[in-house]
């Protein structure tokens, strides 16, 4: 069971870092996970021997939703004006070929001072499910569509197609736009000496 120590160090440590760039790589191997998501969908960082792509780390989720497509959310770009050009890949990992489970890049906008949970319009995706056949990566560009100045946000998606108990992995997930943007990222922070130091003294550590 987990303590109330280790339960709170993982509420410090899991955040997302805005990153100011065109181009945004991440691969998980901070032991990261999502951002968010939307239905009922268990995210996890993923070790060997599960499937990885690069480095020692990935992502795999776990689709747990009876009736719907869980999305779970790897990235948001905020900033955003009419017109500005956004594009994501990521590695992803199934060996069902023509079958579930299997999933792709999908998008939403998010509405201009919102958070990530907003939900201000589907931005659309790819209509690749993959050949099932171990890693292969998948991409998607967006023009973004600023709805007159109401949306100023694009959150990426990776939409599992499975039944309930199924996984999917995913990895190495690039992310480039306007270097007027930011994106964010599932980076987690670095714990440093006085974080656990205050961490235990609260708790009598």
């Amino acid at each position: 069971m987990k303590t109330l120590l280790a339960t709170t160090a993982m509420a410090v440590l899991l955040v997302g870092l805005p990153l100011h760039a065109a181009t945004v790589t991440y691969g998980w191997e901070d032991g990261g996970t999502v951002l968010g998501q939307f239905g009922d969908i268990d995210a996890t960082n993923a070790v060997a021997p599960d499937p990885v792509h690069d480095g020692e780390h990935s992502l795999y989720l776990l689709d747990q939703d009876a009736g719907g497509t869980p999305q779970a959310y790897l990235a948001w770009v905020t900033g955003l004006v009419e017109g500005d050009v956004v594009e994501a890949c990521f590695w992803r990992y199934d060996t069902t070929p023509g079958a579930s489970p299997s999933c792709r890049v999908w998008g939403h906008y998010t509405a201009t001072g919102g958070a990530i949970e907003d939900y201000a319009g589907s931005a659309g995706g790819n209509n690749d499910y993959g050949p099932g056949e171990g890693w292969d990566e998948v991409c998607h560009t967006w023009t973004f569509d600023s709805d007159e100045g109401a949306r100023e946000g694009l959150v990426i998606e990776v939409r599992t197609y499975s039944n309930p108990g199924d996984l999917v992995w995913v990895d190495d997930l690039t992310v480039t736009g306007p270097g007027t943007a930011t994106i964010t990222v599932p980076t987690v922070t670095p714990v440093t000496e006085a974080t656990w130091s205050s961490i235990k003294a609260l708790y009598g550590g």
